[in-house]
């Protein structure tokens, strides 16, 4: 059989987890998780990856049934037959994949630990969501646990948990009260963060998906993965320092 060539300009994605059908990655931020053939994801990465690796003369399946965005990083899980995708997908809608993210936030919310609990809309043709009365026609849901981990009275980080999964929830839930993501100027911040570039579309923002757990999709055992914190944290350590 013929070797695959490596395309060199594609990076290989960061593996936390292999097991059977189950991918689980660290994405960095400033990477689409999915996007249109030839623009660089993670979908562009593990697919390479996945056709050198294993020799596959065809088209590489991978199934994703989560997404972060792009200015986020963090862990995320993808999956390699459509079986285990359709499982995990179930998993998502009936609310039994475990979400924690980490986020850095301008201030300090009043209380140490609670729920948010807005309605929230995608803007059509937009890549934005907005706070929306519970009557509006698109509104949908949004709720998630917060708890201060740490703050210099500046800047707090925040343990979030996700209940629900909305487009922009956790960045528009945090600007919405007042404090914004580090480096997310879309949703009001106006400090920086992350590598500096001046491609607005590789901005990172504070805010990382640190721990995933679900059933896996074939074995049925507990999935329980955490992303390490990124390079770039590293200027937060005062408040990282106990993660």
């Amino acid at each position: 059989m013929k070797a695959t060539t490596i395309d060199k300009n594609i990076l290989p994605p960061n593996i936390l987890l292999e097991d059977g059908a189950v991918f689980v990655m660290n994405k960095p931020g400033g990477l689409l998780t999915q996007a249109p053939p030839g623009i660089d994801s993670l979908e562009l990465r593990t697919k390479h990856f996945l056709k050198v690796r294993d020799e596959k003369p065809g088209k590489v399946y991978l199934g994703v049934p989560h997404r972060l965005d792009r200015p986020v990083s963090g862990v995320i899980s993808v999956v390699k037959n459509v079986r285990a995708a359709q499982r995990i997908s179930a998993y998502i809608r009936d609310h039994k994949v475990n979400k924690t993210y980490l986020a850095v936030v301008t201030g300090t919310p009043p209380e140490p630990s609670g729920e948010w609990k807005d309605f929230m809309r995608k803007i059509p043709d937009q890549a934005r969501s907005e706070i929306v009365e519970p009557e509006h026609h698109d509104a949908q849901e949004a709720r998630l646990n917060f708890c201060v981990l740490a703050s210099d009275g500046n800047k707090t980080l925040l343990e979030i948990e996700l209940i629900t999964g909305r487009t922009h929830q956790i960045r528009l839930q945090c600007s919405h009260r007042g404090f914004p993501i580090l480096g997310d100027e879309m949703y009001g911040s106006q400090v920086s963060f992350g590598p500096q570039t001046t491609d607005l579309r590789k901005r990172w923002i504070a805010l990382h998906a640190r721990r995933l757990v679900f059933e896996h999709p074939i074995s049925h055992q507990t999935v329980d993965q955490t992303a390490p914190l990124p390079d770039c944290w590293q200027p937060l350590e005062r408040l990282t320092r106990d993660c």
